[in-house]
């Protein structure tokens, strides 16, 4: 999640934006995590409480050039609801940068920490890889092990920018692709076991070893 200063942040703009037309500043989420977001709306939201649900769940977004609104929270919740069939969201501005030209635009997003370039593979990529949409970003199974890990206890939620991300890429670098992939409840064990360790200890959140 990127960071959002209470400077920036101005009155919610309640005036619903078509999902469709809201544009990630992120190239991949977890699709395990949005696969529970969609059970968590079907439990727990009927028809009937649909407004209020998404009216305390604003989405915090940048105008761009052209008007054109950029998501920096709630990937997930955004790409649960469309996959639920909901088509609007309300956003709340939290800068207007729509008068800059595309190359400043971007430049200042990524020097404020609002936009995370990194492909699948946790490769930083050009921002141009970003999608459109955010039915075309793309799951990266690390980043739903880190989510999952986090819920679990193996770390705290922290307020740094895309934390959960920083979690993604210390699992990557030692945990196998196939079990993150396929074997997701092994990896989780194993993911809960580094987490404690002492060479986990630079990343935000971390609750420090269980043994002294």
């Amino acid at each position: 999640m990127a960071e959002i200063r209470e400077s920036h942040i101005r009155e919610p703009l309640l005036k619903p934006v078509a999902i469709k037309n809201l544009r990630p500043t992120q190239i991949t989420l977890g699709m395990r995590e949005v696969r529970e977001r969609r059970r968590q709306w079907r439990r727990e939201v009927s028809k009937k409480k649909w407004n209020g649900f998404l009216e305390q769940h604003l989405i915090p977004a940048i105008l761009g050039p052209g008007g054109a609104h950029y998501i920096l929270d709630h990937h997930h919740l955004t790409r649960a609801l469309q996959e639920e069939g909901v088509e609007h969201l309300y956003v709340t501005i939290t800068d207007d940068l729509s008068e800059l030209d595309p190359e400043s635009f971007w430049y200042v997003l990524d020097q404020r920490n609002w936009i995370h370039p990194f492909d699948q593979k946790g490769k930083r990529v050009s921002y141009r890889r970003i999608p459109k949409s955010v039915d075309r970003m793309l799951d990266d199974p690390y980043r739903s092990l880190a989510g999952e890990l986090r819920r679990a206890g193996g770390f705290a939620k922290d307020a740094a920018p895309f934390s959960e991300f920083l979690w993604a890429d210390f699992l990557r670098r030692r945990i196998k692709p196939k079990m993150a992939r396929d074997e997701f409840r092994q990896a989780l064990k194993l993911a809960l076991k580094m987490a404690k360790s002492k060479e986990a200890n630079y990343l935000p959140g971390w609750s420090g070893p269980v043994d002294n």
